[in-house]
């Protein structure tokens, strides 16, 4: 299933798409695509609902998407997690996963404005295979037990202020968590319907010109083993989401890109999950 949030930002509706793309009125069964209803039996009652054809159509034409999960308790990251990436970065390709954190407020809609910070001369993209967990995962036993956990995908951008992050302390933290960093959507796809994480190509497009063009199969670490090995470290909780990292093409590459400015649209899609749009403005 594809589940979706519609309305102003703070007074979203939770909406799913029926099995011929049309959007339904989740607002019956429940308040909010959140941890609560990932956790609990939302997800099974609502492909019940959908079977008896329970659920009213919604029109979706002229409303903003927001994110496809409502206030995660935590963004996880992985960083170097595509090995061209890596290399255009001249960083070695780490033993085991590079992780840091993102603010969780830094989460938007797939089409909301990104606001480039007031000080900012390096603002970057990456787009990310992003998990929504659905279970809470405390010490996995295998990569395996990962799948009972992973509600499902979206899209990330993993926007990163590169001076901030490099130039200023050396704290990844602080370039990766600036408001609006982080366009999430525009639909948590269950797994049933994404099949095999590491099957699925990624695009990123700035003002029309491709700049990424990747595939999930390049990750070093590939997703269920980033679920379990994160679960060793901390507590996963329904509704937290995991960043997986970028393949090569970000303007802090070896390459002539540039970083963004105001104005600048960038456009992001991965296979089976959609495609998200979003301008860049100034905070």
């Amino acid at each position: 299933m594809k589940f979706l949030r519609v309305g102003p930002a703070g007074a979203e509706r939770p909406v799913v798409l029926d099995t011929d793309g049309r959007p339904r009125d989740l607002s019956r069964l429940a308040s909010d695509i959140d941890g609560r209803f990932l956790s609990g039996d939302g997800v099974e009652r609502t492909r019940a609902a959908l079977a008896a054809d329970e659920l009213p159509p919604i029109e979706l034409r002229g409303q903003r998407i927001g994110a496809p999960v409502a206030r995660p308790g935590k963004v996880v990251c992985i960083g170097l997690n595509y090995s061209d990436h890596a290399a255009e970065t001249a960083t070695p390709v780490p033993g085991e996963p590079v992780v840091f954190m993102k603010a969780a407020n830094t989460v938007i809609g797939p089409d909301d404005t990104v606001l480039i910070p007031r000080t900012s001369v390096k603002t970057d993209y990456e787009i990310e295979l992003a998990v929504i967990i659905g279970r809470t995962a405390r010490y996995l036993d295998s990569p395996e037990d990962s799948d009972a956990v992973i509600a499902g995908y979206t899209i990330a951008d993993d926007v990163s202020e590169r001076a901030f992050q490099h130039e200023r302390g050396g704290q990844w933290d602080k370039g990766k968590s600036c408001e609006t960093f982080n366009p999430l959507g525009p639909w948590l796809v269950t797994p049933d319907e994404v099949g095999d994480p590491q099957a699925l190509g990624m695009r990123l497009w700035v003002n029309g010109e491709l700049r990424q063009d990747g595939h999930t199969k390049n990750m070093v670490f590939g997703a269920r083993h980033l679920v379990w090995y994160l679960s060793q470290f901390m507590v996963l909780e329904p509704g937290d989401v995991i960043n997986t990292g970028t393949p090569a093409g970000v303007a802090f590459g070896a390459n002539d890109f540039p970083y963004l400015r105001p104005g600048d649209v960038v456009e992001a899609e991965i296979d089976r999950l959609g495609r998200q749009r979003h301008t860049l403005g100034r905070a």
